[in-house]
């Protein structure tokens, strides 16, 4: 019981590693993100997903499909129903602790106990929210909700950037360092390998984005889309290794530029993958409903190339916000972590082995609110992920890839290299100021 109602330590076995209150907290609302993801992948699997339609109340008697009024079956949309409402259900629940927990400045401050605790009682209130939405009217919700998930998508996607860019610089000092303090040459040749690789799959990314999403006649959309985002990683990549860049960031180079190339090129073809053209766009999805008119066409399901790879980076930059803080100071203000050591945690450590100790009594090592915050995203980013921020069309006989994923997803893309630009040459803009 004590263990329900406390904080995180006593969920810690002694057989583990020592570890702090704070990354514990973190880690186990993330494990309710992750179970709430795998939720929705569950549900939109074919077998399951014509198993919800046995739900009392989820689609008989529904007057409207997804928001459109229409005499059509709603079992055809059930899988993206319930994702939509999955979605919304952790969204809200990341949402209402991000409203609580603001401006907790410790782990005195009595909502903490809320942070760190009542794991139990969480649960039970994430599982209340979730049966909630499955019962929410049709009505508009899904049209509206859509936009919502637009909007947190494109901004999730800028914190990945941020995350990869920081990953990026971090990976790269460290094996520069490596290299000076060892004085050996194979860190060097390391670096220029693993760079390489990632050029080199850039390259053969972009020749296959080029034979398979467009034609010789017509795709004009694509066709400038991907030699605009090719343009641009060219340009990024001769900055980074300009004498005057390579002065004011010795640790600068081309590792970080073909990083950020290879993850452009995947979000170039996650947006075309999204166009809604069949001639331009090969692995176009197509979610019919039961009505005669489209009986003739096959039913595919949700899952794709990017859909797969992008269910990956989610998993990685989620882990990556819950475990790690940055290297940078920069990067630690920006995204609110910032994690000394806080009065006694080494006693904590050597009198309490195999422990989690409380390592916030002086002060919180990271924006509860915002961490949250993040998770919301997460949540909204991972539902539009799972259904290929795919709406139905106005006819409501097919479930289509708008034009809106495909400009949202390439704004990203080049919000993302002009964020990484600017990282490098910030310090020549700005010289009076340390970005070390």
């Amino acid at each position: 019981v004590s263990c329900l109602c406390g904080s995180a330590p006593c969920l810690l076995c002694g057989c583990c590693p020592s570890a702090k209150n704070s990354t514990i907290s973190r880690l186990l609302f993330t494990f309710f993100l992750f179970l709430g993801t795998l939720v929705s992948i569950i549900m939109i699997i074919p077998g399951v997903e014509k198993e919800l339609y046995k739900l009392p109340g989820f689609c008989e008697g529904s007057g409207s499909v997804l928001g459109i009024q229409s005499s059509v079956n709603c079992e055809s949309f059930l899988g993206h129903k319930a994702v939509y409402r999955m979605g919304f259900a952790m969204a809200a629940f990341f949402f209402l602790f991000a409203a609580i927990m603001l401006c907790v400045r410790s782990s005195k401050d009595p909502r903490a106990a809320l942070q760190n605790g009542f794991w139990f009682f969480k649960f039970l209130v994430l599982v209340g929210i979730t049966v909630g939405a499955f019962y929410i009217p049709d009505g508009t919700f899904t049209s509206v909700w859509f936009y919502f998930g637009v909007v947190g998508s494109f901004l999730f996607i800028l914190i990945q950037l941020i995350l990869l860019i920081d990953f990026a610089h971090s990976w790269s000092q460290l094996w520069l360092h490596n290299a000076e303090e060892s004085n050996a040459k194979g860190w060097y040749a390391a670096l220029c390998i693993i760079t390489f690789i990632f050029y080199a799959t850039s390259i053969a990314a972009v020749v296959l984005l080029y034979i398979y999403y467009t034609k010789p006649e017509g795709c004009t959309e694509g066709k400038v889309l991907i030699s605009i985002n090719l343009i641009l990683c060219l340009i990024v990549s001769a900055v980074s290794i300009l004498p005057k860049v390579q002065d004011a960031q010795p640790h600068s180079g081309l590792l970080q530029a073909s990083l950020i190339t290879l993850y452009t090129v995947y979000v170039t073809w996650a947006a075309l993958a999204n166009v809604p053209t069949r001639s331009c766009n090969p692995t176009l999805l197509v979610r019919n409903s039961n009505s005669s008119a489209m009986a003739t066409q096959p039913v595919t399901t949700w899952w794709d190339a990017p859909s797969i790879v992008g269910l990956v980076i989610f998993f990685l930059c989620t882990l990556f916000i819950s475990l790690r803080r940055s290297d940078h100071r920069q990067v630690n203000k920006l995204m609110l972590t910032e994690e000394q050591g806080a009065g006694g945690e080494e006693g904590a450590l050597e009198s309490s082995p195999h422990r989690a100790y409380d390592n916030e009594q002086e002060g919180v090592t990271y924006s509860y609110s915002f961490f949250h915050l993040c998770l919301l995203l997460a949540a909204l980013y991972i539902m539009m992920t799972l259904t290929n921020w795919y709406r139905p069309d106005e006819s409501l006989q097919v479930l289509s890839s708008p034009w809106t994923a495909v400009w949202v997803k390439i704004s990203s893309s080049w919000a993302g290299l002009l964020l990484y630009l600017w990282t490098l040459v910030a310090p020549l803009v700005l010289p009076d100021r340390d970005f070390s």
